[in-house]
């Protein structure tokens, strides 16, 4: 079953209001939840379009474990005090502009004569043989490498209770009164 037209246009758009929200927005929270809601509605769409793993991926990965370390490493930060020190001017709106339009023709140019313009065009061989894929990886991840997997959690909430640390050290949001 095909996601509707009209769903898959409102979720467009959410996702390009959300992402350029994460650039024009001043304050790094806001600027962090705009993110969060961009690769939330993008995990979304993935699941419209029914690639389930790619959206559980998106929603687990990105949305989830990315967006933590985003907010752990905001924590590090005096935000007053950072975004207090955001020059106001128009020259640097003005390098700003040249820069985005610069890179978004860079992107349009590499994308339109290069290979992947062709690539996207062919229909997929067989679709259930990626899924198969998907199979192997997930019985080579929890038979083989649990161990790195289980090892990699561990590592990242040792990151974690280091970063509240750390904030709390250095006078950050967490700081001790």
């Amino acid at each position: 079953m095909d996601m509707p037209s009209f769903l898959f246009y409102i979720m467009t758009f959410v996702i390009l209001a959300a992402a350029s929200s994460v650039v024009l927005l001043r304050n790094p929270i806001h600027s962090a939840l705009a993110l969060a809601i961009t690769m939330i509605t993008l995990g979304f769409m993935y699941f419209g379009l029914e690639a389930y793993f790619i959206a559980g991926v998106q929603l687990i990965v990105y949305a989830g474990a990315v967006m933590v370390m985003f907010v752990m490493v905001l924590m590090l930060f005096d935000l007053k005090k950072e975004v207090g020190q955001v020059t106001k001017g128009t020259i640097g709106a003005l390098m700003k502009v040249l820069c985005g339009m610069a890179l978004s023709g860079i992107i349009t140019w590499a994308i339109r004569y290069s290979s992947i313009s062709t690539e996207l065009k062919k229909p997929l061989q067989n679709p259930a043989e990626q899924m198969a894929g998907v199979k192997i990886l997930a019985v080579q991840l929890f038979t083989k490498y649990v161990f790195a997997f289980e090892l990699l959690g561990a590592l990242l909430l040792i990151i974690a209770v280091g970063v509240v640390a750390v904030a709390r050290s250095r006078g950050g949001t967490h700081a001790r009164d």
